[in-house]
Parts: C-alpha cells; structure tokens; sequence
C-alpha cells in the first residue's frame, strides 16, 4: 500500500498548473452517451475517479481514444444498453450520472446504487425524482436502480429540487436534452462544473438557458453533433493549493485558477491573512503573512464548499485563535478531526460544528485518510508539521489530485511516496 512521507516546516513557492476540474469531468463523460457523434473532452485530469468513469463508459460500448495525457476522444455511436458491473459502480458516486444518459437514449436504465468516499448518506431520491418529473418510471430493485421511459420517450417538465444538488440538477439536465418539450429546473445547482456541462451540452448540440442561476431550462429533443469541448480548471484543487501555500507561509502561483469560482473561499482566506490576486496565467496566492482563525459554514455554491472544509481545518489549527466550522451539506464529514489530533491540533466536536484552538504547533505522526478531502488535509497538516508525518491509504487521495506529490515537490515541498506492507 502506498504511503506519503512528508517532512514538514519547507515553504512552498513557485507556480502550480491547476489540473482540469474531475467533478465536472465526470458529468461530461457520462453525457458523451446522449449522442450518437464523438464528443472531444480536453483537460481531463489524470486521475483515478476519472479512469473509473471512462471504464465505466466503456462497459457500455462508448469507444475511448487518448489524444494525449489529458485529451480524449469519446465515440459513442456503438453505444448499447445494459447493466454495468457493481465492481466499477462501488468505486464512486458519480457512477450514478450514466443513469440519465441511458433512460433518455434507450428508453430504460439499470444501474447499480452508487458507492464512494464514507461521509454520509448521500441518497439518490433527488436523481429519480427528476427522471419521474420526465414522465419515468423509477424504483429500486435489490440495490440496482431500475428507470423506464414512457413510450415515445421521456417528455419535458418541470423539476423543483427539494435542495440544490449538483448530481440531481446535472442528472436532470443530461436527461432533459431528449425529452420532448422545455424543460424547467428549479432551484437548481449554480456551481461552475454545472455551467460547465451545460457547456459542454450546448456544443453537442443542446439548447439551454440558465445555467448557473437557480432556474435552468432546456428544449429538447437535440439534434446531436460531434463536439470538443474544454473542461474547466478544477476550483478545488486550486483552493487545496491555495491553502497549502497559507500554512507554509509560502508563495504560489496557481496557474489556470479562476478567482471568482472560489467564491466564498477567497474571502475567507484573505480575512485570514492570505493574499489573493489575479495573475496573466491565473491566482497568486501569498500566504506570508500571520494567519488569523476565521469561522466557516459549509453550503451549496456560491458558498464555502464542504469539499475545502478539512483542508481549512488544517490551516485554522495553526492560525491565531479559535474558529467555528460548521458542516451543513455532509452529516459525516468530520472523520479527519482524530487524524489532525494526533498531529496535535486543537478540536472539539459539538454535532455538526467543530471548534479550532488555533496557534498550535503541529508534529509528525503516522495518520490515516478516511476519504478524498481528509487524505489532503492531513497532507496539508503533514507539510506544516515539524518532523515526520506518514499519510496512510493515500489511494483515496490519488482518486481527485492529479500528481499531488510531484507538485508539490516542484514548488520545494519534502514529500516521497513509498509502497509499504
């Protein structure tokens, strides 16, 4: 099992390529199997989630050619109905996005209940609720999702998502480009890898209309053509970056990074004492100064995304006084707290919020990542830490950060990856 060794106390400088966003990569995979024309998919991150969709994909009959380490070429005209193996199904969540693809082409679906990283239910009744809005029929049988169209095929309607749910709202739309008739979303998901496969949709031949605000509609049924599209650097991993800088009292410049997608999470930071600015390649994040402890409050986009919340974490454990983080999307999304005690952070947990008991020193110690978001968060720990830190089961985190180690390396981290028993 590979582990990452991380000497800490290095400050971090030089220059990141933030990698093309995965959750916004995945809905585009998936969506290739709308169209019976290639779709051409660019900066796709070379991660593990993103070789599992395209296996994925693949089971299904979709043809994959590589066009270079971070390009694709996806010919869905052989494209054919069935069941995909639980094996590739259980590694994700995301799997779950093929559902409304396969319903709208073929007319029915089968798929396997999703699995994914342990931090929380994450049910899908909003995905079947949006497919039964379409005039489907949905249930679940021995845990695979089984949906059938009506004769004809699905027909435009309106959906009113009970919350804003990125998966619910990408489901919705996917599905809704082969209805017949307008389709209206309602309190739909405004976050950018949304705008992005809307995007992606609209060059595939789709017609829709606000994405990005909370009423999204669709025309359909497409006329489909070949496409290329590009996906949207990864907000993420550029305020993971941009976090990791902070701790080390370093410098980078996260090169692709869009400032107005991280929103909530700029703000944050530079009431932290980070500084951010727009750069010609992207974001120059100078974390130099002294840190201050701000509160937090996970929520949907525009807001302060659940997916930075360990990471922030992290850098609030050494930043002067105490801040209140609270998690409103996930209710088991503080499974890193135990792991950043033993590098001796200062946390108490009181339900869905955790006080931090910044100024303290961090030291090494073997921890282990519980899910995607925890493993990089004790990798920001690790790098700020004085001594050894030893970060276990880092296969999770090799799921959503394209080559982590190696660029961090490059901006003067001290960090190797070894494979022990």
């Amino acid at each position: 099992m590979d582990v990452l060794v991380i000497e800490g106390g290095r400050r971090l400088e030089g220059a990141v390529a933030i990698a093309g966003a995965k959750n916004a990569a995945l809905p585009q995979i998936a969506a290739a199997l709308l169209s019976d024309a290639p779709v051409r998919l660019a900066g796709l991150p070379r991660v593990a989630d993103v070789e599992t969709m395209l296996r994925l994909v693949e089971s299904y009959g979709l043809v994959v050619e590589h066009a270079g380490p971070h390009e694709a070429v996806l010919d869905p005209a052989a494209a054919r109905n069935g069941e995909a193996p639980y094996d590739s199904v259980r590694r994700m969540r995301a799997s779950v996005l093929v559902l409304g693809p396969l319903l709208a082409r073929f007319g029915e679906a089968r798929v396997s209940l999703p699995g994914g990283c342990a931090i929380g239910a994450r049910p899908v009744d909003l995905h079947l609720k949006a497919l039964a809005a379409l005039g489907a029929e949905v249930g679940i049988e021995a845990g695979v999702i089984v949906a059938e169209a009506p004769a004809g095929g699905l027909v435009g309607g309106r959906i009113v998502l009970a919350s804003p749910s990125v998966g619910a709202t990408e489901t919705a739309m996917m599905a809704a480009t082969r209805a017949r008739g307008e389709t209206e979303i309602l309190n739909a998901a405004r976050d950018p890898e949304v705008q992005d496969l809307a995007a992606c949709l609209v060059a595939m031949g789709a017609t829709i209309e606000g994405a990005g605000t909370h009423r999204i509609r669709i025309a359909g049924p497409t006329t489909w053509r070949a496409a290329r599209h590009e996906i949207v650097p990864d907000r993420i991993e550029a305020g993971t970056y941009a976090i990791a800088a902070a701790i080390t009292g370093g410098r980078l410049e996260l090169s692709g990074a869009h400032l107005e997608h991280l929103a909530v999470v700029g703000e944050v930071l530079e009431s932290a004492g980070v500084r951010l600015f727009p750069t010609d390649r992207g974001l120059m994040v100078d974390g130099t100064g002294p840190l201050r402890g701000v509160d937090v409050t996970t929520e949907p986009y525009p807001g302060f995304p659940t997916d930075l919340q360990a990471q922030y974490m992290a850098l609030a454990s050494v930043a002067e006084g105490a801040a209140l983080v609270r998690e409103t999307v996930f209710e088991n999304r503080f499974m890193h707290v135990p792991e950043l005690s033993r590098l001796g952070a200062d946390i108490r947990l009181e339900g869905t919020s955790a006080l931090v008991r910044g100024g303290r020193k961090l030291k090494g110690a073997p921890v282990m990542a519980t899910d995607l978001r925890a493993s990089v968060c004790l990798v920001i720990a690790g790098l700020a830490a004085q001594g050894e830190t030893v970060v276990s089961r880092v296969y999770h985190l090799d799921r959503g950060y394209e080559e982590l180690d190696r660029k961090l390396v490059r901006c003067g981290a001290a960090i190797r990856r070894e494979t022990r028993a």
